[in-house]
């Protein structure tokens, strides 16, 4: 079959591939990111490419103006090779990672963490991975024991260690490492989760590295993948850093994901891309923390259901379809290099166990990294990301439930969406009598599009304002030309093409707004429906757990006022971030952890809100903004009688 050269700027990167491939996956065989949060249907419009040589067949999209073509616009998945070509990746399409590992400019001292000193003041410390230095006495005539033998008799003489279990892989090194040093090893120690269970020996290494013992704490999400380099013996983090899931570019969403590995050697493809952002993660921080890949003696693995399927390439197809059933609930431990991470054939993973097909080990992890599961305070967990989950309760039951909430909040839906980046509209405010905006970029730099906390506040600013009403349509009578009609949808502009990065007006649009609204009614009824369905109102609630790191970027007082959050004194609003990875990197502290993870699991009793009667009469109550009862938003309302009354006065 003929082969073309594809040439990827401005990275320079070139890839050899068959006529009559989509420039799409020619990216993807390349190693290049394009954003693509449709999986390729061509439904969003985000993979727009210039080509600058060559040619490739087009099927044409509505999301392209002939104008776009004429300069050499293309979109990647509808984009067939046709030649040899070189293709500019515009800033709008590329993965952009450098904002990934940045603090909250809002939220920041609201951030709450269990720290080290906590995990031992509560009694929890129970250290899963234990080194000891011994000193063996070398073998003679007169003693000639074998070396297994050696080494278990000295551990229980010298540290009562007993009925310990040593693997065939610890076996192999032991001849070699016991007499590198002369007989002075130093042995690592498993211990099991269960009283009842024995303990390995997990490696042996020659000399004293009692000082050198790590774990690696992970969090496996839809979008990004984090990671955390974490001293046993200080609890302390030494490294950190994140990077995008690669599965992004095979579909935005879980179902997608899913749909995606139900193709021939789909399966094969989705594991091996987790891997690669998994091992390329794992990479950084051991760089970053210098710590020898030798010494780190556990894996933590905290994703969502679909995620940890697909991770551990087991067959995902009945996540989506009624019932609803993941394969399994709790995984086994396994050896890291046994799914492709490049760790010691020592190191164990350990996989948060799944509650439901769409409430993972990510929210378990999240519940117990932020002490839920020990409070008395009846809290709302809520975790917003690609998928948004709920949980209730406190340490003496929970109720959770995921809401079908889409992606909105990652930029996916949304014309001029995208993710946390440098060049995002982060913060919006619109001058009263003018209706000229006032735009803040993630990085201060010329605007690119609009990231999940940004669409929030610009929606809750124009609703304020009353340039949209409560159904979020535009008010067509303002004395303005940010508002205008374009291809039959109005839209108000937020910077025109000169003030830009991508050489186009930025706009939000009602079809925006209308998924914007969606997606916060998922979430505000779902949270609605399983307190209802428990006996409880947001009145009840003490506490309101925000977790994922979208939650702390968020304006509380715009969640409000879009119906995101109900209305509640925000003193009683906790943000921990990153709570899964907070979560992975406590299991890998203290077995404590570990033996509770399968009560909490076990304790969390699930809710599909498809199947709950009442879901759908909140879900249709919520698509207005605030809701269609503005009694639930007294401050609100107040607020926006009291803004009228000004702008009446100005005007």
């Amino acid at each position: 079959m003929q082969q073309y050269k594809i040439t990827f700027l401005p990275n320079n990167i070139s890839v050899n591939v068959p006529a009559g491939q989509h420039l799409l996956r020619s990216a993807l065989e390349a190693g290049v990111h394009i954003n693509a949060s449709c999986g390729g249907e061509g439904a969003c419009g985000k993979c727009r490419v210039l080509v600058e040589q060559g040619n490739v067949e087009e099927e044409k999209s509505g999301h392209l103006s002939d104008q776009d073509r004429k300069k050499g616009y293309r979109l990647a998945c509808k984009s067939i090779v046709s030649s040899d070509a070189s293709i500019r990746i515009p800033v709008e399409s590329a993965v952009d990672t450098s904002a990934l590992m940045r603090v909250s400019p809002r939220n920041t001292t609201r951030v709450e963490q269990i720290e080290f000193k906590d995990i031992k003041d509560q009694g929890l410390l129970v250290p899963p991975m234990q080194k000891y230095f011994l000193q063996l006495a070398k073998p003679d005539a007169q003693d000639n024991v074998a070396d297994v033998a050696r080494l278990v008799s000295h551990l229980g003489l010298k540290h009562d260690e007993h009925g310990l279990e040593v693997s065939l892989p610890v076996i192999r090194k032991i001849p070699a490492i016991f007499r590198e040093k002369q007989f002075g090893v130093t042995v690592t120690l498993a211990r099991p989760v269960r009283e009842s269970g024995k303990t390995q020996i997990i490696n042996v290494q020659p000399g004293d590295t009692t000082c050198e013992n790590f774990a690696i704490a992970m969090d496996i999400g839809t979008t990004t993948i984090y990671g955390q380099a974490v001293d046993l013996i200080s609890g302390k983090i030494l490294a950190e850093s994140g990077t995008f899931n690669a599965q992004i570019s095979y579909g935005e969403d879980v179902i997608t994901r899913i749909m995606f590995a139900e193709k021939a050697d789909g399966l094969d493809k989705l594991q091996k891309v987790v891997v690669e952002s998994i091992n390329k993660v794992l990479d950084k921080i051991i760089r970053k923390s210098g710590i020898a890949r030798e010494s780190v003696s556990v894996l933590t693995l905290a994703g969502n259901t679909t995620m940890t399927q697909l991770l551990l390439k087991v067959e995902p197809r009945f996540i989506r379809r009624s019932p609803y059933v993941p394969t399994s609930k709790i995984y086994p431990p396994i050896k890291a290099i046994d799914v492709g991470i490049n760790l010691g054939d020592h190191v164990t993973a350990l996989v948060y166990p799944q509650v439901s097909s769409y409430v993972g080990g990510d929210i378990v992890s999240g519940v117990m990294g932020s002490g839920m599961n020990r409070t008395h305070k009846l809290t709302l967990f809520l975790d917003i990301g690609t998928n948004a989950e709920v949980v209730i309760g406190n340490k003496d039951w929970m109720a959770c439930a995921a809401c079908s909430a889409g992606p909105a909040f990652e930029g996916s839906g949304i014309k001029f969406g995208m993710r946390a980046a440098k060049g995002a509209i982060e913060d919006f405010s619109i001058d009263p009598k003018t209706y000229e905006p006032m735009l803040i970029t993630i990085g201060s730099v010329r605007p690119k599009g609009i990231c999940g906390s940004g669409l929030i506040t610009i929606a809750a600013t124009l609703f304020e304002m009353g340039v949209i009403n409560n159904r979020g349509k535009f008010e067509r009578n303002l004395d303005t030309d940010r508002i205008r009609e374009k291809n039959d949808i109005y839209e108000y502009v937020l910077a025109y093409r000169n003030e830009t990065q991508i050489d186009r007006d930025i706009a939000i649009n009602e079809i925006d707004i209308e998924n914007l609204i969606r997606a916060k009614g998922a979430i505000y009824s779902g949270c609605m429906t399983l307190l209802q369905e428990v006996g409880m109102g947001f009145d009840d609630i003490e506490q309101i757990i925000l977790a994922g790191g979208f939650g702390s970027y968020v304006d509380l007082e715009k969640a409000m006022t879009i119906g995101l959050l109900p209305e509640i004194d925000t003193d009683k609003i906790m943000y921990v971030g990153n709570a899964s990875l907070l979560g992975a990197r406590m299991c890998a502290l203290t077995n404590q952890v570990r033996r509770e993870v399968v009560g909490v699991t076990n304790m969390m009793t699930n809710f599909e809100l498809s199947e709950t009667s009442s879901y759908m009469d909140h879900y249709v109550a919520a698509l207005f903004l605030p809701h269609t009862d503005m009694i639930r938003f007294p401050k609100l309302k107040k607020r926006m009688q009291e803004r009228k009354d000004a702008l009446a006065k100005l005007r």
